[in-house]
């Protein structure tokens, strides 16, 4: 029955839902104070579990962005207020590789934001770039007027100006931002980052380890600084939240701790990506969790382009274990896709004549296979990487580009600094031995 009640309540809901829809972007007539200047209002949770080595109180587990950062927040007035800022940058992908790219916040990806399902938000932006942008929260249910896209549901944010994105997440889950304006070119020179939504009912089994990682790719010819934007699939350059390895940080955890790994790719290309030492869960996608009657285990996932996938694991393995993208060229530094095949070629030859032109020497590579271009002993042009560098406790870690290391140990707390190279007890590592063995026979 439609009492009296229920109709005035229901004509309050319908009134906000409307104000709500209604509420378009808009430009505001001054940017907030920049938070570096505001840091004792703003909220940080990572920020203070490495200041003080406890995790910060709060109704979720805050994530970790390997090699990335946590945009700080304040409260005003029951609103969670953020101030993102696109900018030109530039960030070290590795030692010894500097990158002029565009961002927000100072890097690229921008640093994760973090909301709670049902808790409105008010996200300033401020364009400092050569041209305008928007921001659009991909996958995000909002009203139609901040959803960010130039011409269509807002203006363009020019040079100079501030505007407001105010909604009310309705969902919780793995998601992203990024401009859609000027979007070939933004995108690909690193304008995303993560948005993430934690439910508003904490989950029933609580997540010890969240990590967030942005798949991207590039293509910066050797000896130059600036992304080619213009290039399709041509990329030489694979990245793990703005770094390829040897720059990229490990991800750490302690022995039987449950761990969940947010992957986003708005790359042109698919990544599937490979955890060694484990068996992998995938628990939600860029739509939603996934129900766990519905979950399946898999040991790489493929992330699409536009997509985020999440998965879960126990830590259960001791070791330093390899994570990485499965396709071949993913795992490589400068990689030029037109070098000839000399694979089986002779070069001894060659080699003599042209040392004794080339002032820096000339090393002939691929008639044995590729390892030894792990470390060049060649010059390399400036601003460039080798294609296939790092090193392990047990000599050169032949991989580059998109891979990293999950460390896992029985002891470890937080604030879960790089433990170091596993030690690995008697008897547990593969070894040289004579061959063929007593008794056996071909």
């Amino acid at each position: 029955m439609l009492t009296r009640r229920k109709m005035i309540v229901k004509s309050a809901a319908a009134v906000a839902g409307s104000a709500a829809l209604f509420h378009r972007v808009e430009k505001v007539s001054a940017a907030p104070e920049n938070i570096a200047q505001r840091g004792a209002e703003f909220h940080s949770p990572i920020a203070a579990e490495k200041a003080t080595g406890r995790a910060a109180r709060q109704p979720y587990v805050p994530v970790v962005t390997p090699n990335g950062s946590t945009l700080p927040w304040r409260m005003n007035k029951g609103v969670k207020e953020f101030h993102l800022i696109a900018e030109h940058i530039r960030q070290e992908f590795a030692p010894g590789m500097m990158v002029n790219a565009w961002g927000y916040n100072g890097s690229t990806p921008g640093p994760t934001i973090e909301i709670v399902e049902g808790e409105p938000v008010r996200i300033f932006v401020t364009n400092r770039l050569s041209e305008a942008t928007t921001v659009h929260w991909h996958g995000i249910i909002l009203p139609c007027g901040m959803d960010g896209v130039v011409g269509l549901t807002q203006p363009g944010i020019k040079p100079g100006e501030t505007f407001v994105y105010e909604f009310t997440p309705l969902q919780h889950g793995t998601h992203m931002y990024h401009p859609h304006a000027d979007e070939m070119l933004q995108m690909a020179m690193g304008m995303y980052g993560f948005l993430i939504i934690h439910p508003r009912v904490p989950e029933r089994i609580r997540i010890d380890r969240d990590f967030a990682i942005f798949l991207a790719e590039w293509a910066i010819p050797p000896g130059t600084y600036t992304p080619n934007p213009n290039v399709m699939l041509d990329f030489d350059l694979f990245t793990f939240n703005g770094r390829v390895y040897p720059g990229t940080a490990p991800l750490v955890a302690r022995t039987n701790q449950r761990v969940r790994i947010r992957l986003a790719n708005l790359s042109m290309d698919s990544h599937p990506i490979h955890l060694h030492g484990t068996r992998l869960w995938i628990t939600g996608t860029d739509g939603d969790q996934i129900p766990p009657s519905a979950r399946w285990p898999v040991a790489t996932v493929n992330v699409n382009p536009g997509a985020t996938r999440d998965v879960e694991f126990v830590a259960d393995n001791p070791g330093d274990w390899a994570l990485h993208c499965h396709k071949n060229h993913h795992t490589m530094n400068d990689m030029d896709h037109h070098i000839p095949n000399l694979i089986g070629v002779n070069q001894a030859h060659l080699a003599k004549e042209l040392n004794k032109v080339l002032p820096g020497g000339y090393m002939p590579m691929g008639q044995n296979g590729m390892s030894n271009m792990g470390k060049m002993h060649m010059p390399l042009p400036r601003n460039t990487l080798p294609m296939m560098s790092g090193t392990g406790e047990f000599g050169d870690v032949e991989m580059g580009g998109m891979f990293t290391v999950f460390k896992i140990r029985d002891h470890i707390r937080p604030p879960y600094a790089d433990p170091g190279p596993y030690h690995f007890p008697p008897g547990t590592v593969a070894h040289k031995v004579e061959w063929p063995q007593p008794g056996w026979t071909e």
